[in-house]
């Protein structure tokens, strides 16, 4: 990770070497912060983070689930983004807010904890690399199952989801693979490791609901794309071997954005490399977060 200069913490620019918490954080502990994962491009116009203003209402949202009282308002939030990108002088990176229970209470219970907030940033390229973005990844259908809706909040970035998203991760890349797709509990595709992921068949799009995977923003964006250039979007239930046979397959994500499927558990999707469907939301994506596509800037936030 490239370190930048700052990191916003709790209304206050810190150092980032600076920028710690105590061991016996409650968070650290028990898993029960949130956070969010946003995105900032270069574009002819300056700066531009993509759909600050629905990241920050998810990552409230979030809160709200965790019975979490934030001290901060969607528009602080929101303005710490922007702040945390100008004080690190960056013109492109990843923003990281994170809430969480701070120090001061231990046990189970989060009934008087407090809560704290900070906004790190920092340079990331492609989070499944440049060759992934081009060419298409190899996944693997993990044998860890995503969370059901009555075990964890699914609907909420919380902290201790991840050690599911990890193990399935960590089992994907030790088999030889980029990324884990998981099954939700009836034995449905799910999402990815932490992305949504999309199939073709027929030049039908289709998706898994969101009763059994996270509301992505990317996610929601790419729809909006593909019903612009005419496809129709289905969100519906499917299965592994629906993927398998399907003409091509992408995952997007704030930190994967859109990167195609070239295999799954050792079978070719379509040709093995990027379909023309793939290819074609991937590009208009891409231009739309650069703010080349004007009826899509309005997904851009502007750094001032």
């Amino acid at each position: 990770m490239e370190e930048t200069k700052f990191i916003w913490m709790n209304g206050k620019m810190v150092p980032w070497k600076e920028a710690t918490v105590h061991v016996l954080t409650h968070t650290l502990h028990y898993g029960t912060g949130v956070f969010e994962g946003i995105r900032c491009y270069d574009t002819k116009d300056g700066s531009a983070i993509f759909r600050l203003k629905e990241h920050a209402k998810r990552l409230l949202d979030s809160a709200h689930i965790m019975q979490m009282k934030v001290p901060f308002t969607q528009e602080q939030i929101e303005s710490a983004c922007r702040q945390i990108v100008k004080e690190n002088n960056l013109k492109e990176c990843y923003i990281r807010p994170l809430v969480y229970f701070g120090y001061g209470q231990m046990g189970l219970a989060t009934k008087g904890c407090k809560v704290d907030v900070s906004v790190a940033a920092w340079p990331w390229g492609s989070y499944l690399g440049e060759d992934g973005i081009k060419n298409g990844i190899r996944v693997k259908v993990s044998s860890f199952t995503r969370h059901h809706v009555n075990v964890m909040p699914t609907k909420s970035k919380t902290v201790g989801n991840y050690a599911n998203s990890t193990l399935a991760k960590m089992e994907a890349l030790n088999s030889g693979y980029e990324e884990a797709i998981m099954l939700d509990a009836q034995g449905y595709i799910s999402e990815c490791s932490g992305e949504n992921i999309f199939i073709v068949r027929d030049n039908e799009i289709i998706t898994p609901p969101t009763t059994n995977a996270l509301e992505g923003i990317t996610r929601k964006s790419i729809i909006e794309v593909a019903k612009s250039f005419g496809y129709t979007v289905k969100e519906e239930l499917f299965t592994r071997d629906q993927l398998y046979i399907s003409d091509e397959a992408f995952l997007t994500g704030t930190a994967a954005e859109v990167t195609p499927i070239r295999e799954v558990d050792n079978r070719t999707i379509g040709n093995g490399m990027p379909g023309p469907i793939t290819k074609k939301f991937q590009s208009t994506y891409f231009d739309a977060i650069h703010g080349k596509v004007p009826e899509y800037k309005k997904w851009l936030d502007f750094v001032k």
